[in-house]
């Protein structure tokens, strides 16, 4: 008799079979968008075709992924996505990774989401590598461009807050050609200056073609091997540059960073003083009550008679001593009594008893017959007895 399989069989057959073909993740498909529909949810679903032929398609969280948030009917998009079935429905669509308009970066983008994962695979953004940031720097190491606002306002927030900090800086191009070479040899200088206790990299805001050196796998690579803790400080709001997830701690503008890792001195001042009125008044308030303490016990009846009193209550822990023991001892006895019939009963319960005593019990698959409606003809029957399993084929039912 052939195969027959429920829906569900066959949709979770097809499922493993796509997921199992290479061809089917990580590719590029051109093509007419249509049918787009932003959700609130951060979610957006639309088709992709061409003259002949249209492909559902759908990406999750959208804005995290540099996707337009602009499509209409008609763009001719770029997407890099992977085939996806979903069972329930029996339809397959394509995950969109991202999506370009024609002249994009979406070349740029697609070898970013792979190296993405690759590094994820190898844990290079595992919290377990994420190094402390010190509580009181005395010296801060800086790699951005020497004319650039970002170097001025880490300068001027850091003396805000701190003015005896030393800052060590690398002028860095942080952008163009040149300038994840630059951004590389910037932080591993500044890594072997000694008196540097962590080290910022970063810039101001700008374009993604401006920040993209910060995306660049050598430079996010230079972050992760720093041995000195570091901060990514780009001027960018939503997204994640590569050096972020790498990086010891994020910073979204490089004020921001020295906000994060250079106390207030002011700050710090005033909560001192506090702490100080603080345990001042613990300290006398503790020695007030010491000495209330030390006078009540000074005229105390009872420290007069602590002999007599001491001699009375050694008797009595001794009487309580022994009724506990006793106690105790029937406590074990009372559970040992209880454990050797719970240990009776499992006996008697026991399956593989129950099998010596000449009873089986069958099996279709792993799930137990109780019925016989349950059984067809030619189905495989598994039946367990003492000793073993018999193997039938079932050509015959009767009631």
């Amino acid at each position: 008799m052939d195969k027959v399989y429920s829906v569900s069989e066959f949709n979770q057959m097809v499922k493993a079979y796509i997921d199992d073909i290479d061809d089917f993740q990580e590719f590029f498909i051109e093509g007419e968008i249509s049918n787009i529909t932003y959700y609130k949810s951060g979610h957006l679903y639309f088709s992709i075709k061409d003259k002949k032929a249209q492909i559902k398609c759908a990406a999750f969280n959208y804005r995290l992924k540099k996707i337009p948030e602009d499509l209409k009917e008609g763009d001719l998009i770029k997407l890099f996505g992977d085939v996806s079935f979903y069972e329930a429905r029996g339809e397959f669509q394509v995950l969109a990774r991202f999506i370009e308009k024609r002249n994009s970066l979406g070349e740029l983008f697609a070898k970013l989401e792979k190296i993405k994962e690759e590094m994820s695979k190898k844990g290079f953004f595992d919290e377990r590598y994420k190094k402390n940031l010190p509580s009181f720097p005395k010296n801060i190491g800086v790699v951005t461009a020497l004319t650039g606002a970002a170097l001025q306002d880490i300068i001027k927030t850091t003396r805000k807050r701190f003015n005896s900090i030393n800052i060590y800086v690398y002028p860095a191009k942080v952008q163009g050609l040149g300038s994840k070479e630059d951004i590389i040899k910037g932080i591993e200088i500044l890594n072997k200056i000694d008196e540097i206790d962590y080290i910022i990299a970063g810039r101001g805001g700008g374009s993604i073609e401006d920040l993209w050196s910060f995306n660049e796998e050598e430079v996010a690579m230079a972050f992760f091997n720093s041995k000195k803790p570091i901060i990514s400080a780009v001027g960018h709001e939503i997204d994640f540059l590569l050096t972020d997830l790498v990086a010891d701690a994020r910073a979204a503008t490089p004020t921001q960073a020295v906000e994060m890792s250079v106390p207030d001195k002011e700050t710090l001042v005033i909560d001192l003083k506090n702490k100080e009125k603080y345990i001042v008044n613990i300290l006398k308030s503790t020695l007030n009550e010491m000495k209330k303490n030390l006078i009540l016990r000074t005229e105390n009846y009872s420290l007069k008679k602590f002999k007599d009193n001491f001699n009375n209550n050694r008797e009595r822990i001794i009487e309580k001593e022994i009724r506990l023991k006793e106690l105790i001892k029937n406590v074990i006895e009372s559970q040992k009594r209880n454990l050797e019939n719970k240990i009776d009963k499992l006996t008697i319960l026991n399956p593989i008893t129950t099998l010596k005593r000449g009873y089986s019990v069958s099996l279709i698959g792993s799930k137990r017959i109780v019925s016989i409606d349950e059984i067809e003809i030619n189905d495989k029957i598994t039946t367990i007895i003492d000793g073993g399993k018999i193997i039938s084929i079932v050509k015959e039912k009767k009631k």
